[in-house]
């Protein structure tokens, strides 16, 4: 099978980095172009990443000579790929404007950015929750006027550490969830060298992820209607998000109010049973088993469990009675593989197989 080549947006960057470590013998796509901003293009991608490679992996030598084109440079992109992951690092309204150049260039976008994250016909996708609001992409192709041109984008990173526990228990009626997040440093895209300042320490604020933990799984829960997505009016959602001296790994420590509350062993067996789209088509990314729940009571651990299922998997543990809400539990996510990266592809992968990149 001849494989579909793919852009990078944005290769540089950490996220650029983990996208062509899991691209590297991927069954479905070929990285064939390179991108990044104007100061980098020109150079080899070897040269380009020097002293800032940030993966554990060394760099893979078919990488190392591919010569980095300018990412504003739409149409010399376009013509040595069939669709382009954008993980670039730039203001909102740039953004915007580039994702958008490119789709309406006939070029679709899978997004790791949150600039188009909230415009309506734009799917916001989790592929085992919300894999139907895809079907909000022929609307958006009428407003772009393109044929094939169109965005996805990923949720944020720290969302898939509690979003996905949540999901199978929506039919209890949840009402009211207090999420508190601690996150770790990569999702800034730093290493430990690049911040001493983090070793030793929690800071108790990331701008702008308080409220995209509160609202962004309200638009994963909406629904399709007359071409946009309409984002769900519950649960109410508070979140607080902190970050911690961890490389990888987000932690989530969630409590949950019910209309129907539940019992333990109801609530386990919807985990267990929990599974979508990816996982019946056999995606290459998916994880085997969505959500894996741990009975001790030290798990899950960054360390110990980020990496389940190549990183893909959400890990979740000490699910218990609360004394002011119904249960509260914890919950685990790989932020740059589930929540970056591999959510990216992940989603690539779904909409090449349903057919949305032909």
């Amino acid at each position: 099978m001849e494989k579909m080549k793919v852009g990078i947006i944005g290769a540089t960057g950490m996220v650029g980095q983990r996208f062509l470590m899991l691209l590297e013998d991927h069954p479905y796509f070929e990285v064939s172009v390179l991108a990044a901003s104007a100061r980098s293009a020109g150079q080899t991608y070897e040269k380009a990443v020097e002293g800032r490679w940030k993966m554990s992996s060394p760099l893979p030598e078919k990488y190392k000579k591919m010569v980095i084109l300018d990412a504003a440079k739409v149409e010399e992109v376009g013509k040595r790929c069939s669709f382009v992951f954008c993980a670039v690092n730039m203001k909102k309204d740039e953004v915007l404007a580039l994702e958008e150049t490119y789709a309406k260039a006939e070029i679709p976008v899978v997004s790791n950015n949150s600039a188009n994250r909230w415009t309506p016909d734009v799917p916001m996708v989790i592929p085992e929750i919300n894999a139907d609001h895809l079907s909000v992409i022929e609307a958006q192709k009428k407003r772009l006027g393109t044929k094939r041109g169109f965005i996805a984008v990923k949720p944020n990173c720290s969302i898939q550490s509690y979003v996905p526990a949540l999901t199978p228990l929506l039919k209890y009626g949840i009402t009211e969830v207090v999420a508190t997040t601690y996150q770790a440093i990569s999702g800034a895209g730093k290493t430990f060298n690049e911040w001493p300042e983090m070793i030793d320490n929690v800071i108790p604020y990331i701008g702008g992820e308080e409220e995209k933990s509160e609202q962004e799984p309200l638009k994963v829960w909406g629904k399709v209607e007359d071409g946009k997505i309409v984002k769900a009016t519950a649960p109410i959602i508070t979140t607080q998000c902190i970050r911690v001296p961890v490389t990888d790994g987000h932690t989530a420590a969630v409590f949950v109010k019910f209309k129907n509350k539940p019992t333990k062993e109801q609530i386990l067996a919807d985990w267990k049973a929990f599974s979508g789209k990816p996982q019946e088509l056999g995606l290459p990314h998916a994880p085997e088993q969505f959500i894996t729940y741990f009975e001790e009571d030290n798990r899950p651990q960054a360390k110990l469990d980020r990496d389940l299922y190549g990183g893909m998997g959400v890990t979740v543990g000490r699910l218990r009675e609360d004394t002011l809400f119904d249960y509260k539990f914890v919950g685990l996510s790989h932020n740059t593989l589930r929540g970056a990266a591999g959510g990216g592809l992940l989603t690539a992968e779904l909409l090449y197989r349903e057919g949305y990149f032909d």
